[in-house]
């Protein structure tokens, strides 16, 4: 692909208004929510007026036959090109895509994503090759979404398909460094860059063999972390090869040889849960020279997540189907797992002695959570209060239980508004030093003022673990 090509194809889809919130308003509700059922029904009765925009959105997200004329007037000058490029397939008088490209709207921009195409619409087969280049899916915007967006002069995207991550990362990156051992998934990365005039460092290679004598400012990837047996069989973009959750353990402990101080490396991850052991105890051995903040967000039983992975890959009804099944699940009995857990992992590299931290938080978080990430890594070092002024943090709101007419609630809670929307039972005492702390007193003022008042002293412990969740900031914290 010649970068020409991705020049004129952006000015091409700029003409048609190609982005996504016209296409949201040109779809509607009913045929958005039609197309994330992998139905296009809806979709092509919303877009039969013959636009340019109606006719993009025909050819690339619904995937259905165009004719070569409407196909001229929606892409003047491209379509032979983009033919001769492997992007689209035409017969007598009909235009079809070979390769997906849709509009995707990141950070306040309007961006474009070329990929393979989304498989399985309208109950067709789902089978897809091992080389697939999978587009914008809900692990990478769950990805971009805990990636924490502060101005950094290096970062890398490991494992990057077709370069989602690193679109995001050009937006707030000096230089960006791409990876992958895909060809195709370089070859569509790099045109991905092309299309949206960023400058992208897209390097073949397994995991950190592209940059071994490199370190960044931030690094961010979502490995192909499919826990399976590993039978040599895989799909690249969610199989590593690798047995277990290998792959995860072998990023989380080479990251910190690959950041540079005060680095950030942030993995979305699968890990096993062992009959025998925290889930918590085995993935902190895989975590030295870093800080770590590591959120379980969901766990899933070994039935759904064998199910998941076997339709995913086009295999729901298969001859072997059975077979297949019952093999990964007793390859799971064997490795004495209990069950998969899926999650966020953010190292920060510390050469002093590291601070871990393990959450099981499958409650609803604020989007994007990146900010609230980054604040969390702050407040893992211990904090010297004495003498501090702290604030309550402006989101947290105070919530009271009890029987009508009661004169003291039966409970208090603190609740978090934003952020990780962390919530605190807390006593009369600590909610009054919570409700004191506006920046005026030092922590040790109001708790002098609480035991003159008769309420009592807060604990110390409480007081950290206050501002170790967020409740109490001050500019270290915040």
């Amino acid at each position: 692909m010649r970068e020409a090509l991705a020049d004129d194809l952006r000015a091409a889809l700029q003409a048609a208004d190609f982005t996504h919130d016209r296409v949201v308003e040109v779809l509607g509700t009913t045929a958005q929510a039609g197309l994330a059922r992998n139905e296009t029904t809806p979709g092509l009765r919303a877009t039969r007026g013959g636009s340019r925009l109606e006719t993009l959105i025909r050819l690339w997200l619904l995937q259905t036959v165009i004719t070569r004329e409407a196909a001229d007037l929606a892409l003047p000058g491209l379509v032979d090109r983009l033919v001769n490029a492997g992007f689209l397939i035409q017969s007598v008088g009909e235009v079809a895509a070979r390769i997906d490209i849709r509009p995707y709207a990141a950070d306040d921009l309007d961006l474009w994503v070329a990929s393979d195409l989304t498989p399985g619409l309208d109950g067709a087969p789902n089978l897809v090759s091992p080389d697939f280049v999978l587009g914008v899916s809900s692990a990478s915007t769950s990805l971009a979404q805990m990636t924490i967006r502060d101005q950094v002069g290096t970062a890398l995207d490991l494992g990057t398909g077709c370069g989602v991550q690193s679109l995001h990362l050009a937006a707030h990156a000096q230089h960006v460094v791409a990876t992958d051992v895909n060809p195709r998934a370089l070859r569509l990365a790099r045109f991905n860059a092309q299309l949206n005039e960023v400058d992208i460092d897209v390097r073949d290679g397994s995991y950190f063999e592209p940059v071994v004598d490199e370190a960044f400012d931030l690094i961010v990837t979502n490995p192909p972390f499919v826990i399976s047996p590993a039978t040599g069989e895989r799909l690249v973009y969610r199989d590593s090869g690798l047995p277990g959750d290998r792959v995860v353990e072998h990023i989380v402990s080479a990251s910190p040889a690959h950041l540079n101080p005060g680095g950030i490396a942030q993995v979305l991850a699968n890990w096993m849960i062992l009959k025998d052991r925290p889930w918590a105890e085995r993935v902190g051995e895989w975590v030295s020279g870093c800080d770590a903040f590591v959120v379980q967000r969901e766990v899933v039983d070994l039935p759904t997540y064998v199910e998941l992975w076997l339709k995913d890959a086009g295999l729901h009804g298969a001859p072997d189907y059975h077979d297949r099944y019952d093999t990964w699940l007793s390859w799971f009995d064997d490795q004495g797992v209990e069950a998969v857990g899926f999650g966020w992992i953010n190292l920060r590299r510390n050469d002093t002695e590291p601070t871990l931290r393990f959450d099981d938080w499958p409650y609803e978080v604020e989007q994007p959570i990146g900010a609230e990430l980054a604040a969390q890594l702050r407040r893992l070092r211990p904090v010297d209060l004495t003498g501090q002024r702290l604030t309550t943090r402006s989101d947290v709101l105070q919530e009271t239980i009890g029987p009508v007419g009661a004169e003291d609630p039966s409970q208090i809670v603190i609740r978090q508004q934003r952020g990780m929307r962390r919530a605190r039972q807390v006593s009369t005492a600590e909610a009054a030093l919570v409700g004191a702390c506006d920046g005026d007193l030092s922590i040790d003022q109001i708790q002098s003022a609480l035991e003159d008042l008769g309420v009592g002293r807060v604990a110390d412990e409480v007081v950290d673990a206050l501002v170790a969740d967020g409740f109490l900031v001050n500019e270290e914290t915040s």
